[in-house]
């Protein structure tokens, strides 16, 4: 399985702090942003990663990161012209991905909790041996602020929605994503 991470938007909500920098470069406690959904793809056990962003800042991340074997891991890097969606980074990455199943995380998310690491393996195997898609979410109290799954009756996701004004559900999607190879056709 490939990782890619999703590092890009202009951060307005952190303005002026992000008027110079990317904010997944920004520090959350000892280390920048990005460092936490990359640890993400590690746990999962996920070492080849494709590291997407703006023409502006993928120099900069290019700068921080290199060529990952300091990480054990591998990076590569692909500019996105302008924000274009999420299902983009599979366009951009359709090379990188070649015929392994991916996982997109976006890179200003930060995800912990109990039986995180067998949940992460659990979306990996699902991927890979059964062609199956993971998306992650929690619940919430206001799901018109956020992206919302719809499920079905058996509870599989059947749509997404931004920001909806009627939710069909208070279960947010947080940002990190398993897909087999077939996410490239569509």
């Amino acid at each position: 399985m490939k990782g890619i991470v999703l590092a890009g938007g202009s951060g307005t909500r952190l303005y002026p702090l992000t008027k110079v920098t990317s904010k997944q470069l920004l520090p959350v406690y000892d280390k920048p942003m990005i460092f936490y959904p990359i640890s993400t793809l590690m746990l999962a056990g996920i070492r080849d990663i494709l590291i997407i962003s703006t023409p502006h800042d993928l120099p900069n991340f290019e700068r921080l990161l290199g060529d990952g074997s300091s990480m054990g891991v591998h990076f590569s890097y692909k500019v996105q012209e302008r924000p274009d969606g999420l299902a983009q980074a599979f366009v951009l990455g359709k090379e990188f991905i070649g015929d392994d199943s991916v996982c997109l995380v976006l890179g200003d998310n930060i995800f912990y909790g109990n039986h995180f690491g067998r949940m992460l393996r659990e979306a990996v195997r699902n991927a890979e041996d059964n062609h199956r898609a993971t998306v992650f979410g929690k619940y919430v109290n206001d799901p018109e602020r956020f992206g919302i799954a719809e499920f079905d009756d058996n509870g599989k996701v059947i749509s997404l929605e931004e920001k909806p004004s009627q939710p069909k559900s208070n279960y947010a999607v947080v940002g990190l994503y398993f897909y087999d190879n077939r996410v490239v056709e569509y």
